[in-house]
């Protein structure tokens, strides 16, 4: 069933980060029906709440991207949070795009979801060979556990729905609180205020040799626009740049892009996480024809320009 410019479309997280950008884009699009539910207003952790979105706004078509989510000080803080608030939010969703019978129901999962030893680059075949790296086990677990209920709900119910696995993203708009952001805001914010200050050095996590892919927000949005419109099958979908970097390498890419000259002091006393992360992005060039854009230097560059300018 194609989707349709004027069909009722919600996006939970629709205000935060990623998506702020898918908004952006469905608008430019042409799509007019784009409905954002506010946390305040519906509690999607509960049923009821859950139940009352759709009674309330009868959509056509749900982008769920709302979650619970940080880097490895949040998740190691909060497991039993994260499980719980993820696998609640999902679980309510699904059932209630089964009852009210919507047209399309899109997941956007995690890359926090494979074996912690996946061989890479990552193939979404590989996503149940082994158990996810710890610090981040407990979200990783609850959005894969919507995959295999989305799979259900496709063979028991007819639901068509779809369930994206975006590696690590980064932007403008980001979270750059230091103890619950990603690596890319938080080195960031590092180097700017080291600075700004005049610093020696800065502190890093880890040791550096862990590697990341990363993908620019914007880019991500339209892999998921794309998928909306396009893909249609019930296995998961990676969506990534396909580049892979080491800590490190980021580490001292963002001192030079920032303009930080001083020192890099690594501290091997805090977790690297998972030790390499890169996706085969295959399935998505050739499904949905998605291939990212921007490179790290230039989504880099863009990234530091906007946190420098709301830093003033």
């Amino acid at each position: 069933m194609s989707i349709s410019k004027t069909d009722r479309i919600v996006i939970t997280g629709g205000a935060g980060f990623l998506g702020s950008f898918v908004i952006e884009k469905l608008k430019a699009r042409g799509y007019t029906n784009l409905i954002v539910p506010r946390r305040k207003e519906y509690d999607l952790t509960h049923e009821a709440d859950a139940d009352r979105l759709y009674k309330d706004f009868k959509p056509d078509v749900m982008l769920h991207m709302a979650a619970e989510v940080g880097g490895i000080g949040a998740n190691r803080d909060n497991p039993g949070r994260f499980f719980f608030a993820n696998m609640a939010m999902g679980l309510h969703l699904v059932e209630g795009a089964r009852k009210f019978g919507l047209k399309k129901f899109i997941q956007v999962g995690t890359i926090c979801a494979y074996p912690k030893f996946t061989p890479v680059p990552f193939k979404e075949a590989d996503l149940w060979s082994g158990y996810p790296e710890e610090t981040n086990a407990p979200y990783g677990i609850a959005k894969k556990a919507l995959l295999v209920m989305l799979q259900g709900y496709r063979e028991q119910y007819k639901l068509n729905g779809v369930y994206l696995l975006p590696v690590n993203l980064y932007g403008p708009r980001d979270n750059f609180d230091l103890h619950s952001s990603h690596v890319i805001p938080a080195l960031i914010r590092k180097c700017v205020e080291a600075k700004r200050r005049g610093d020696k050095e800065i502190a890093a996590w880890g040791t550096g040799s862990a590697s990341r892919e990363f993908l620019y927000v914007e880019d991500c949005a339209e892999g998921i626009i794309l998928s909306m419109e396009k893909y249609e099958s019930p296995e998961p979908m990676n969506l990534g740049s396909g580049r892979e970097i080491t800590i490190k390498d980021l580490t001292n890419l963002v001192a030079k892009l920032s303009g930080f000259e001083g020192k890099i002091v690594w501290d091997p006393t805090k977790p690297d996480g998972q030790p390499r992360r890169c996706l085969d992005v295959t399935r998505a060039k050739r499904q949905i024809g998605f291939v990212a854009q921007t490179t790290l230097e230039d989504g880099l560059k863009k990234t530091i320009a906007w946190y420098e300018a709301q830093a003033q």
